[in-house]
């Protein structure tokens, strides 16, 4: 069914897919970017501080350090890292008014204000670049700028977020930082294109063991997003002998909470669970291990 469009062929399909792998690392990629350009706003204002005519105490005080530490310093040093960003014309994306008010609306916050005249040390370090990277995060005007230059940063929100904390979490000891996010190959080529393929070979097949699954419901009125979810997750349970149908089951079922409709996980849950056990009963779900089908 491609889709429910005919003209899409599985050439299209596929670098469709890869497309949106390549997409989804850029998202990673200009979020870390401006994730350190945010940070050496420090410098300015350190700057700006230091050449105050009467500073008060607390600009005496104040130092450059979310951005002067040896976490940050390892991030700079990748100048891989600073050069795939600028191949791929993500320093151009930056606007500096707005990395000065990202900047601003952190350094109003009482955990930043801690770590400056508080706090020191390599955990305080990562806990402050943790704590900016979650204000960003959290920041309207961010999320509106990142969705402007990416339109899947809705969909793809919680991945990169989690990929940003790992990154963080990292530093200094990790090296090549741009790597961090890239497509994994066995996840992203080795499972992921050859499921893609796998279910655009057997749609047939996928579609007619469906169809009686639904009882009274007409296969053209379920979802896309639905049918393609379905599908997918009985491709998983004919054709990946050593992946656990209830993990695939839950797995698609919280596929359904983030791209579906709210009703959709408890049909998608319902379905699955119903072919689910009339597979196994007629011998077609065959896994590899003991109890990889309970």
């Amino acid at each position: 069914m491609m889709g429910r469009d005919e003209e899409v062929t599985p050439e299209d399909a596929l670098q469709h897919y890869r497309d949106a792998l390549t997409r989804s690392q850029e998202l990673y990629l200009f979020n870390l970017y401006n994730f350190l350009k945010v940070a050496e706003c420090a410098k300015e204002a350190f700057e700006r501080k230091n050449s105050k005519y009467l500073p008060k105490e607390e600009d005496k005080n104040f130092s450059a350090k979310i951005y002067e530490n040896d976490l940050v310093k390892a991030m700079i040093a990748e100048k891989k890292f600073l050069k795939l960003c600028a191949e791929k014309g993500l320093d151009k994306l930056i606007n500096d008014d707005s990395l000065r008010s990202y900047y601003k609306g952190f350094a109003d916050t009482k955990e930043y204000k801690k770590y400056l005249y508080e706090s020191d040390g390599k955990e305080a370090d990562r806990d402050a670049l943790l704590s900016l990277y979650r204000h960003l995060s959290k920041d309207e005007t961010y999320q509106e700028d990142v969705e402007d230059h990416f339109p899947t940063w809705e969909d793809d929100r919680s991945l990169v977020i989690g990929a940003m904390k790992k990154t963080i979490k990292s530093l200094p000891e990790s090296p090549e930082l741009y790597r961090t996010f890239r497509p994994d190959y066995e996840a992203s080529v080795e499972f992921g294109e050859a499921m893609l393929q796998k279910v655009i070979e057997i749609d047939a097949e996928l579609e007619a063991l469906i169809d009686p699954a639904l009882e009274n419901w007409d296969m053209d009125r379920v979802a896309t997003i639905d049918m393609i979810l379905l599908k997918m997750a009985i491709a998983e349970f004919l054709h990946c002998p050593t992946i656990p149908t209830k993990v695939t089951l839950n797995e698609y079922v919280e596929l359904a909470k983030m791209y579906s409709t709210d009703k959709s996980k408890d049909f998608i849950n319902g379905i699955l669970d119903k072919m689910m056990k009339k597979l196994d009963e007629d011998g077609k779900i065959v896994k590899e291990g003991r109890g990889l089908t309970d």
